[in-house]
């Protein structure tokens, strides 16, 4: 076997020597020339012709065909380089994009670059529902219940959005999400400015913020609830409807609410003190009775408690006298003086017989009760029913409650209105009161 190998050895080596001296030569000289040149360069055009056509200079076998090729990058190459460039584009657009993105929440979050203006607006006690939760001290133990009240935060954004004072109502509802903002904001106006962030917003729209919009409302002495609702519904405090809701099913920590007798909503009439009050406008009913009966609570002094239970009488029987002198009286003077002729006819056993009562249940009526009215079977009908009506008839003033409890001391039993001169006239006896009446045109 290796003397086989030395001979095929010996063959390759004769054939080497045959090649022509004058071709090594030559490729000796261009190899030399190359060498001082860009070696690149070189290779290709030793293995280039003029034409560009490739020339064959290897031996015939794989090795030399690879060895002598032109050093040129592979379409491969091309092809990766493309794609790095076309993906970090990619990479850089996203980027660009996400950060105008985040740029333009950050604005509306924070209120940067917004131009300043002011916009009202209002959250209705309809978006509002309240529900009763347990409530857990520190240690995790249950201590009791209390109402929570959560506000339909999409009607929220919405509002916000149309006024001009957000620009991204999903980016405010996830806000709101984050920081239970729906527990945090209450019905009402507000008056709230552009510069606002979201989180001064929030705060903004509660009850007796500084942005809340106030309203003066003042309640004359002599008005009925039904009339003192009407008027706060007319100046946008709250709607009637939810006044008179609240009015019979909200529970009122106060004493003297506990002598009522009226049911339902009306067991308030005559405690809601007439007064001016600055309301909030769009503020909850239960909140704005509590108003007025918390003035009564202050007005009503323990020296009236004191002086009603010397008179025999407790302070809720006080409002309803106080309550019809407020209806009947013209002026201050002849408060007392009707106050003892209700006292002189309810300690004789004679029937009232005062129109304002029997006008109570008729809301829309103007003018004097008809037959009817005085002649139908009604609680408040003190021409039919002796002694108080079943509530106070209006919300009698202060002047009217001190005549409720220091009656004139006189023997008057009747009373009836000077025509022309506008003050009433007091009589002893239904003789002198009679003819009395017979002498005045009532009907001019």
């Amino acid at each position: 076997m290796p003397d086989e190998l030395d001979k095929i050895n010996e063959i390759f080596r004769i054939h080497d020597e045959k090649k022509r001296p004058e071709d090594q030569s030559e490729r000796k000289k261009t190899r030399q020339t190359n060498a001082r040149r860009n070696p690149i360069k070189a290779m290709d055009e030793l293995l280039i012709d003029s034409s560009g056509r490739e020339t064959r200079n290897y031996t015939g076998d794989a090795e030399s065909e690879r060895d002598y090729r032109p050093v040129r990058q592979s379409h491969e190459y091309h092809s990766g380089c493309l794609g790095g460039l076309m993906y970090f584009t990619f990479i850089v657009c996203v980027s660009v994009v996400l950060a105008c993105l985040a740029w333009m929440a950050t604005s509306d979050m924070l209120a940067l670059n917004k131009d300043d203006f002011t916009a009202v607006v209002t959250l209705p006690s309809n978006i509002f529902q309240s529900e009763t939760v347990d409530k857990i001290d520190e240690n995790g133990v249950k201590v009791g219940t209390k109402r929570v009240t959560h506000a339909d935060m999409d009607y929220v954004a919405d509002v916000l959005k149309d006024a001009g004072l957000i620009e991204y109502k999903w980016l405010f509802n996830l806000f709101c999400k984050i920081s239970t903002a729906d527990t945090k904001v209450s019905p009402g106006e507000y008056e709230l400015r552009s510069t606002f962030d979201y989180r001064a917003l929030i705060q903004n729209m509660r009850a007796g913020s500084s942005s809340t919009v106030t309203v003066m409302v003042t309640i004359p002495e002599g008005f009925k609830m039904h009339q003192i609702f009407m008027r706060l519904e007319e100046n946008g405090v709250c709607s009637y409807n939810d006044l008179m809701e609240d009015a019979a099913s909200t529970e009122y920590n106060y004493d003297f609410l506990d002598l009522t007798e009226g049911e339902g909503a009306y067991r308030l009439e005559g405690f809601l003190f007439p007064d001016t009050y600055e309301f909030y406008v769009g503020m909850q009913g239960s909140s704005a009775i509590n108003k007025l009966l918390d003035n009564f609570h202050r007005r009503i002094t323990d020296e009236m408690y004191q002086r009603a239970e010397e008179i025999g009488m407790n302070m809720y029987d006080v409002l309803k006298v106080a309550s019809l002198i407020e209806k009947e009286a013209g002026n201050d003077d002849e408060r007392p003086y009707i106050a003892s002729v209700i006292y002189n006819r309810l300690n004789a056993g004679i029937v009232l017989g005062i129109d304002a009562s029997v006008l109570y249940p008729y809301n829309d009526h103007e003018g004097a009760p008809t037959m009817q009215m005085l002649e139908k079977d009604d609680p408040y009908n003190t021409r039919v029913h002796d002694g108080l009506p079943p509530t106070p008839i209006c919300s009698p003033g202060l002047n009217s409650i001190y005549a409720a409890l220091y009656p004139e001391s006189t023997s008057y039993y009747f009373y009836a209105l000077d025509a022309e001169a506008g003050v009433h006239r007091f009589f002893t006896n239904d003789t002198e009161f009679n003819n009395f009446v017979a002498s005045q045109n009532y009907a001019q």
